[in-house]
């Protein structure tokens, strides 16, 4: 019995050898596909919200003011961050901290912690509110974002955010961080002769 079971694999495994064999053997057809076309600028620009936030740099053209930015806070964003920004059921407190970053007890909050003010413009756009990321206008980010400056001491109450107001927003953090000069950040990218 067990020479004939040792027999069946043997003659087994010859025959998926020679099926491999007969298939490797014969060439292999390219697939009818196309690989895609040139795609138009128009195309793009839905997708290309890149914003330099150092300089406001690629922001919109657009404009929104405290006041605006109150309305939309309060119909969209209460929920999550509570009323004034003060910090809600899902998130913290947006407002204050401001010079905590300098002792022990650090308080994250846009104005104590962000550089450049576009920065707050480029996150709100991205990713609230949180249950429809991208669905406020650009006019409804900018108000949004005088808004919470304005909740912070950051700008006056009668401010309007555009692409250049905003851009000239002085952070109370804008100083406060170095350059990273680890000598990994220098690394070059190498794919063949490596050192």
């Amino acid at each position: 019995m067990r020479l004939l079971n040792s027999a069946l694999v043997v003659s087994g495994a010859i025959l998926i050898a020679s099926c491999a064999t007969q298939e490797m053997s014969q060439p292999v057809a390219k697939p009818n596909v196309k690989y895609g076309k040139a795609i138009a600028e128009a195309d793009i620009a839905p997708w290309n919200i890149d914003i330099r936030t150092s300089d406001g740099s690629g922001l919109p053209a657009g404009r929104g003011s405290v006041a605006e930015g109150k309305a939309v806070y309060d119909a969209k964003c209460t929920v999550c961050h509570g009323a004034e920004a003060k910090g809600g059921p899902v998130v913290g407190a947006m407002v204050g901290g401001i010079g905590s970053f300098k002792t022990n007890v650090r308080v994250l909050t846009p104005g104590s912690m962000y550089p450049y003010a576009p920065i707050l413009f480029d996150y709100i756009r991205r990713a609230m509110p949180m249950d429809k990321p991208q669905s406020l206008t650009v006019n409804e980010v900018y108000a949004v974002s005088a808004y919470i400056l304005q909740l912070n001491g950051l700008v006056p109450a009668d401010a309007v955010m555009d692409q250049t107001t905003l851009a000239k927003v002085q952070m109370p953090n804008r100083d406060g961080f170095i350059v990273d000069d680890r000598p990994d950040t220098n690394a070059v990218r190498c794919m063949t002769n490596c050192k």
